[in-house]
């Protein structure tokens, strides 16, 4: 007797893909490009809304995702944070409490000082962090031991001064981190290139440096990458689509094709050109290779640079782990 084949699964429903920063936030740029583009790709083929769900780090937003067990109309825009908060012991929880789907991209960072800064230059960010490392005051997003605060603490101790040294302030979103700079608060901002485009355009911000293998374009054509200054500083945060925990393969089978298929639109290497994102799509066994080799690379980087929090020196870093 030859098997029954079950028809495959397609949403009967709206979908929502959840965004755990605010309207205007990294999270919520990728949420609202991928959208825009399964639009194109005609996909899923019902309704697709943007749920904002900010707070503590985009942690809030998971917590979401854990009433909609087995829920497979409901998408999350994961990130490293999900690796690196459980490295850290900020979360008891990683990606793999979900259902990973896919990698959409990577977006190199801005270390973004305000336009009237006395820093000049990355020579001159180099110099302070060599001579004076404790005197800078830098503004990251959503959590510590982020790509974010790994890239900063590469580019202090490349310079000779002690990565721990630097006074962290943390925002729920790239956003809160920009706008602490242009008030004064803190001098430098560490955070995703898009994020500093608005600023950017009216003047407020310099980009000193981007953490690329090369020069974005656009917006953010003159900025100089770290490796122009002959620092190994090639870091970037990528993006992804996870399901909610419980749900099947045939769930996960659709959100594939659907994903791939956005990803593969006009509209989507628009959006990639637009916010200077580098497309890297991943999905199924590449997937799951990439998160555990870079959840043993995100290990041994801060043990290395003593940002575990089981590290004695982790005690003595100057930080505000959140500032809303």
């Amino acid at each position: 007797m030859s098997a029954v084949l079950l028809p495959p699964w397609q949403p009967d429903r709206g979908v929502e893909i959840v965004a755990g920063t605010p309207p205007g936030g990294g999270l919520d740029r990728t949420a609202r490009a991928l959208a825009l583009a399964l639009g194109a790709a005609r996909e899923p083929g019902v309704p697709v809304s943007v749920r904002n769900v900010p707070g503590d780090g985009s942690r809030k937003a998971w917590a979401y995702m854990d009433e909609r067990v087995g829920d497979p109309h409901v998408l999350s825009i994961s990130h490293p944070n999900l690796a690196t908060d459980r490295l850290l012991g900020l979360a008891s929880f990683d990606l793999h409490a979900y259902t990973p789907i896919a990698i959409l991209y990577t977006e190199y960072l801005a270390f973004a000082v305000r336009a009237d800064s006395t820093l000049r230059s990355a020579t001159d960010l180099l110099k302070r962090a060599r001579v004076d490392a404790a005197s800078l005051s830098v503004a990251l997003s959503t959590s510590l031991g982020n790509p974010n605060h790994v890239a900063l603490a590469r580019i202090v101790q490349h310079a000779g001064g002690d990565p721990k040294s630097p006074l962290v302030r943390v925002f729920d979103s790239a956003l809160d981190a920009v706008a602490d700079v242009i008030s004064g608060k803190s001098e430098l901002a560490v955070v995703t290139a898009a994020s500093t485009s608005r600023s950017l355009e009216t003047g407020q911000m310099r980009i000193l440096a981007i953490s690329s293998p090369q020069r974005l374009t656009g917006a953010f054509a003159s900025a100089p990458t770290w490796g122009e200054y002959s620092l190994p500083c090639e870091v970037g945060a990528w993006r992804g689509v996870a399901g909610a925990a419980g749900i099947g393969e045939s769930h996960v089978a659709f959100w594939k094709r659907a994903l791939s298929a956005a990803a593969s639109t006009a509209a989507w290497r628009s959006e990639l050109a637009r916010h200077g994102w580098a497309g890297c799509y991943l999905d199924g066994a590449r997937l799951h290779a990439y998160l555990e080799i870079e959840r043993k690379e995100m290990a041994a980087a801060l043990q290395e640079l003593g940002l575990l929090r089981n590290d004695a020196a982790f005690s003595g870093r100057k930080t505000t782990e959140r500032n809303t």
